[in-house]
């Protein structure tokens, strides 16, 4: 079930819209086309590569997206859960479609819990190379073939914490719009700049910016606080059960490593990464 109505305080009191002339669209039934095709762009990643669409939970990511200059295509609101503050502040940001739904099928709908009443649906962007922005003495950030969604998630938290300039996905297994990525980075792949290409292109590019290539890796190493990492700087990180491929080790300007002081030979690759970025941070700062 579907229809068109126009918001005032008589008929949607807890919006109160500023301008009585917006309307909203209302759907009530969870087999509405637009219903299916939110869930079809939540679940799977075809959806959202043939539609260039992809769907974010939240007032904080949905906000953070529109920030970093993603546009909006449609906003699901539920207003028995959504405050009227955050639904006026999402408005006043967001240029599109709008549609209330109400919280049974809003619950049917919602990936997470706890995500405050809106979902979104926004227009894809490009991530190559070229988009990136670089400034003077970059930090980069190199995952190569990161499988785990959560784990790619928080390392773009960290770099975001870290002030890191760009995270470049090589040969990545694993959509850059999956909800699980979107949720575990908490907004971080919409604030710090991504892009995804081949290892060789990569390589390339780092070279032709002048970005030193730091390779993380147990083999032939030295300490990582050893190593200088105030000018252009690249960390590279390989997967936690294979480490990173040969071409990378032959390209690196350095191999380094973090001490192992215990009985196991390995952190968790989004560790490893934050304690590195946090590294170049210190000797930035120093």
């Amino acid at each position: 079930m579907t229809n068109s109505l126009q918001i005032t305080s008589q008929n949607y009191a807890k919006f109160a819209l500023k301008q009585d002339t917006m309307r909203i669209e209302s759907i009530t039934s969870a087999q509405n086309p637009k219903i299916k095709d939110l869930l079809a762009l939540q679940e799977k990643s075809k959806e959202r590569r043939k539609k260039g669409l992809f769907v974010v939970e939240g007032r904080r990511e949905l906000l953070h997206c529109v920030a970093s200059g993603y546009e909006p295509h449609t906003v699901f609101v539920c207003p028995e859960i959504l405050q009227k503050a955050d639904f006026d502040e999402i408005k006043e940001n967001c240029s599109c479609n709008f549609i209330e739904i109400p919280q049974h099928l809003y619950d049917k709908v919602a990936y997470r819990g706890g995500t405050e009443g809106v979902i979104a649906e926004l227009y894809c962007r490009p991530h190559g190379l070229d988009s990136i922005d670089l400034k003077e003495n970059p930090l980069v950030v190199v995952l190569e073939s990161v499988e785990k969604p959560g784990n790619l998630g928080a390392v773009l938290r960290s770099a975001d914490a870290a002030g890191v300039d760009a995270v470049i996905i090589c040969d990545p297994l694993t959509d850059l719009y999956n909800p699980n990525l979107i949720r575990s980075s908490i907004g971080g792949i919409f604030t710090v700049q991504v892009a995804a290409a081949t290892s060789e292109e990569a390589i390339k590019w780092l070279k032709d910016n002048g970005i030193k290539i730091y390779t993380a890796q147990l083999q032939d190493s030295e300490w990582y606080y050893d190593t200088d990492m105030t000018s252009g700087t690249a960390i590279v990180m390989g997967t936690e059960a294979t480490g990173l491929t040969d071409v990378w080790r032959e390209a690196a300007d350095a191999h380094i490593r973090i001490p192992m002081l215990g009985r196991l030979d390995s952190l968790n690759v989004s560790v490893s990464a934050a304690i590195l970025m946090f590294e170049a941070v210190r000797q930035r700062n120093s």
